[in-house]
C-alpha cells in the first residue's frame, strides 16, 4: 500500500543496483568470449535451420499452449466469483467448463509442442554427430597425437547433445517462458495494477540472483565435463592396455588412479550441486516473501472492495506462474550459454584445418612407383625445435626391394610415414613418379601406397572385412588370393567360419603372427605399387624373408620399402640405407655396405 514514491524508490535502487552488477561483472573483461558464443549461437541456429517446418510447428503449439495456461487462473478466479455470487448452476458449470478446455487445451498443445521439440534435438544431435566425426577422422596425425581419445569421445558423447539443445530446448524454455510472463504480466495488471507492480519487484531481484549463479555454474559444469573426460581417459587407458597392466600387476595403481579422477569429478558434482541447493533456497525465500507481502496488501484491497475474493486468487495462481516463469527465464539464459560453450568447442572441432590437406587431383592410370626423397627435412608439430629429418636425400626404385637401417630413433619410422603422407615435411619433398604426394587424390595415393606395420591394428568384424577394408568394389577371389599371397589361407580355412571369423576388438581373437598376417592381405589385396613393410615380419616365427620375395614378384615392378632390424632381411634387399640421427649415413648393396666397415657393419655387428 506504499505511495508510488516509495515504489519508485524501490524500483530505482534496484535497476542501480542491477546495472551497477553488470558493469562490474566479467562480462567487460569476457567480452572476446561473449563474441565467440554469439557467433557460436547463430551457427547453431543456421545449423538447426533444416528442420524450419518442424520448429514452425512446434513455436505454433508452443504460443497456443502458453495461451491455455494463462487462461487457466483467469477462469478459475471467475469460476470462484461465480460460486461465491450464486449466479446459479448454470453459470457455474459454463465457468467450469471453461477452465477444463483451458486446461486440456493447454496440455495437449503442450504435449505437441515437446513431442516436435524432442525430434528435432534428436535429428540435430544425429546430424551434429555425422558432422563432427567426419571432421575428426579427417584431420591429421597431429592432431590426435595432441587430443586424447577419450576427449574426443566426451565431446561426440556429451558436448553434443548439450549443443543441440541450444534452439529446441533452450530457445523452447526461453520463448516458452518469455511468453508466458507477457501473458500473465498483462492479466495481472488487468486485475490490480497496484499489486503486480509489487509483485513484479522479485524480477530484478532473481536476476541478479541468477547471474551470479549462472557465472558459478557455467564454471563448474564445464569443471565437471572435464573431469569426466579426465575419467573417461583413465578407464580407456586401463582397458586398452590390460596386458601391460596384468605384467606389472598394476590393478591397485590403476584402481589408484581412477578412484581419484572419480573422486574428483564426485566433489565437482557436489559442488554444483550444493550451491545449486543454495540458490533454490534463496530463490524460494524470495518467492516467499513477496508472495505473502502481496497477500497483505491483496488484504488491503479486499476490504476497500476494490479488488473481489476470486480475483485475488486469480492473481495469487498469475503471481505463482509469473514468478516460476521468471525463474525458469532466467534459467534458459543460463543454460542458453551453458549449450552454446558446448557449441562453441563443437564449431572450434568443425572449423580447424588439418595439416595435411586431402584436395589432390592427381589420379594417373598407371605408376611405376619411383619414389624421390628430395632434402628432406622434419620435425614432428608437438616438438618443432626438434629436427627427426635433416637433408634426407635417396630413392625406392620399381622392382627392388630398398631398407632402412638404423638405430631406433634414426628416423625410419618418419619416412615410412611421410611416404604415406600422414605429415607434410618441414623442408623439401617426397616425390612419386615425380609428382609430390600432395598433388594426389587422397583415397588414390593411399591405394597405390600401402603400409604394413610391426604391431597392425585390425577392426571388430570379421576377417573378410578386414582385408576388404577401405575397398567398395573387392571381389571375393581378391580377398582369396591376398590372403594366400600372404601365408594366411592355411589358418584362416582351419577356422570354423573361415573368413567370416570375428576378430574380436582390435583383432584380439588372433594370435600375433596371424594379425600379422591379415594385415599383409590387406596391404596386398589393393595391388600397390609401393608397399611399406615396417618390421611387418616380426611376429612371423623368423620366415619372414622366405614371403618378401613373393611380395615382390606378385606385384611386378613394385617397389618395397623394408624396415626391419633381421639382418637376413637386410642381406635380401637390393639396396639398404643406413639413417644415423635423422641423416643418411650410407648407402649402396648389402654386400658393399658390409665391405665397407662403416655404420652398416656396426648395426650388423650389434
Amino acid at each position: 500500500m506504499a505511495t508510488p514514491s516509495w515504489l519508485a524508490l524501490a524500483y530505482g535502487a534496484v535497476l542501480l543496483a542491477l546495472l551497477t552488477w553488470t558493469s562490474l561483472a566479467p562480462g567487460v573483461v569476457l567480452g572476446t568470449k561473449e563474441v565467440k558464443y554469439q557467433v557460436a549461437l547463430r551457427r547453431q541456429l543456421a545449423l538447426a535451420w533444416p528442420e524450419w517446418p518442424f520448429l514452425s510447428g512446434a513455436f505454433f503449439f508452443l504460443v497456443l499452449a502458453a495461451l491455455g495456461e494463462t487462461s487457466v487462473p483467469y477462469c478459475t478466479g471467475k469460476a470462484l466469483d461465480v460460486l461465491r455470487h450464486g449466479d446459479g448452476p448454470t453459470a457455474f458449470a459454463t465457468a467450469i467448463s471453461f477452465v477444463c478446455l483451458a486446461s486440456a487445451s493447454s496440455s495437449l498443445f503442450a504435449g505437441c509442442r515437446g513431442g516436435l521439440f524432442s525430434f528435432i534435438m534428436a535429428r540435430l544431435t544425429l546430424r551434429t554427430r555425422d558432422r563432427l566425426f567426419s571432421g575428426l577422422v579427417h584431420q591429421d596425425l597431429a592432431f590426435f597425437q595432441q587430443t586424447t581419445a577419450a576427449d574426443l569421445a566426451s565431446r561426440l558423447a556429451t558436448d553434443v547433445p548439450l549443443a543441440s539443445r541450444v534452439v529446441p530446448g533452450s530457445a523452447n524454455i526461453a520463448l516458452r517462458n518469455l511468453g508466458k510472463v507477457l501473458g500473465l504480466s498483462a492479466f495481472m495488471l488487468a486485475l490490480s495494477p497496484r499489486l503486480t507492480l509489487l509483485a513484479l519487484l522479485e524480477v530484478p531481484l532473481a536476476i541478479v540472483a541468477r547471474k551470479i549463479y549462472n557465472a558459478r555454474y557455467q564454471m563448474l559444469q564445464q569443471a565437471v565435463l572435464d573431469a569426466t573426460a579426465g575419467t573417461g581417459m583413465v578407464v580407456q587407458e586401463a582397458i586398452s592396455s590390460i596386458e601391460t597392466v596384468r605384467a606389472f600387476a598394476g590393478e591397485e595403481e590403476e584402481e589408484r588412479r581412477y578412484g581419484q579422477a572419480l573422486t574428483k569429478m564426485l566433489g565437482l558434482r557436489d559442488q554444483r550441486d550444493m550451491e545449486k541447493a543454495i540458490f533454490l533456497l534463496i530463490r524460494r525465500a524470495l518467492q516467499l516473501a513477496v508472495q505473502a507481502l502481496v497477500l497483505y496488501c491483496g488484504h488491503q484491497q479486499l476490504r476497500e472492495g476494490t479488488l473481489t475474493a476470486g480475483g485475488l486468487v486469480a492473481f495469487i495462481l498469475y503471481q505463482n506462474n509469473a514468478g516460476s516463469s521468471v525463474q525458469a527465464l532466467a534459467y534458459a539464459y543460463g543454460d542458453l550459454l551453458s549449450n552454446v560453450a558446448a557449441a562453441h568447442k563443437i564449431f572450434d572441432y568443425l572449423d580447424r584445418e588439418p595439416a595435411v590437406g586431402t584436395g589432390g587431383t592427381s589420379e594417373p592410370a598407371t605408376l611405376q612407383g619411383h619414389v624421390t626423397f628430395q632434402h628432406v627435412s622434419f620435425a614432428y608439430p608437438t616438438r618443432p625445435e626438434h629436427l627427426v629429418l635433416q637433408d634426407v636425400s635417396f630413392e625406392l626404385r620399381p622392382g627392388e626391394v630398398t631398407a632402412l637401417a638404423g638405430l631406433n630413433g634414426s628416423g625410419k619410422s618418419t619416412c615410412a610415414g611421410l611416404l604415406q603422407r600422414f605429415y607434410e615435411p618441414t623442408a623439401g619433398e617426397v616425390l612419386l613418379d615425380g609428382v609430390p604426394l600432395r598433388d594426389y587424390k587422397h583415397r588414390y595415393l593411399h591405394r597405390q601406397v600401402a603400409l604394413v606395420g610391426q604391431e597392425p591394428v585390425l577392426f571388430s568384424g570379421s576377417i573378410r572385412d578386414n582385408i576388404a577394408y577401405g575397398l567398395e568394389d573387392c571381389r571375393e577371389e581378391e580377398i582369396i588370393a591376398a590372403a594366400e599371397a600372404a601365408g594366411a589361407l592355411d589358418f584362416i580355412s582351419a577356422l570354423d567360419q573361415g573368413f567370416d571369423t570375428d576378430v574380436g576388438e582390435r583383432g584380439d581373437q588372433l594370435s600375433a603372427g596371424q594379425k600379422q598376417r591379415v594385415a599383409i592381405a590387406r596391404a596386398l589385396v589393393r595391388c600397390p605399387t609401393v608397399l611399406i613393410l615396417d618390421e611387418a615380419t616380426s611376429a612371423l616365427d623368423g620366415d619372414g624373408d622366405v614371403p618378401l620375395q613373393q611380395w615382390v614378384q606378385s606385384g611386378g615392378d613394385r617397389t618395397v620399402l623394408l624396415i626391419t632390424h633381421h639382418p637376413r632381411m637386410l642381406e635380401k634387399a637390393d639396396r639398404v640405407v643406413v639413417l644415423e640421427r635423422g641423416t643418411v649415413a650410407e648407402m649402396g648393396t648389402p654386400a658393399e655396405l658390409a665391405a665397407c666397415g662403416g655404420p652398416y657393419s656396426r648395426l650388423l655387428q650389434r
